[in-house]
């Protein structure tokens, strides 16, 4: 059986940030424990003053298919290039001809730049064609 797996972001801003890779991946914001109305109400519950509750925020594959994307708030600010990043496949099969890759991928990327994020660049190599991108704290990722 294959390990699950989480993926993390270090971010200053939880909420914003678990927003738009949920509206990104056509996730949802997980659910609050059950008993709960909403997240607010469970940390209340839980004593945890109003101050820290955009500590973190996680968002999920309605399908249940995808990794859960969980955010984390902390201190320092992203400095360098990401070691690691997302790539959207929204293209198609390697097989789908260029032009039909660029007519899937571009209207994505005005999609997501209408939700905060920033087109860098768009390459296009060996029959591939993907654009580089940053979500709205700088964390950098493609679409493809």
């Amino acid at each position: 059986m294959a390990t699950g797996v989480q993926i993390v972001f270090d971010c200053a801003d939880p909420e914003r940030l678990s927003r738009f890779w949920a509206a990104a991946l056509h996730y949802r914001l997980q659910d609050p424990p059950p008993g709960f109305d909403n997240w607010p109400a469970w940390l209340k519950a839980q004593g945890i003053p109003e101050s820290e509750w955009n500590s973190a925020s996680a968002v999920v594959d309605p399908d249940g298919r995808g990794p859960r994307l969980y955010f984390q708030r902390v201190p320092e600010g992203k400095v360098v290039k990401n070691r690691v990043h997302l790539d959207l496949n929204v293209g198609g099969p390697r097989d789908t001809p260029l032009e039909e890759r660029r007519r899937r991928v571009d209207p994505e990327v005005d999609r997501l730049v209408q939700l905060g994020a920033r087109k860098s660049r768009a390459m296009a190599e060996r029959g591939e064609y993907w654009v580089n991108m940053f979500d709205p704290e700088g964390n950098e990722f493609d679409i493809q």
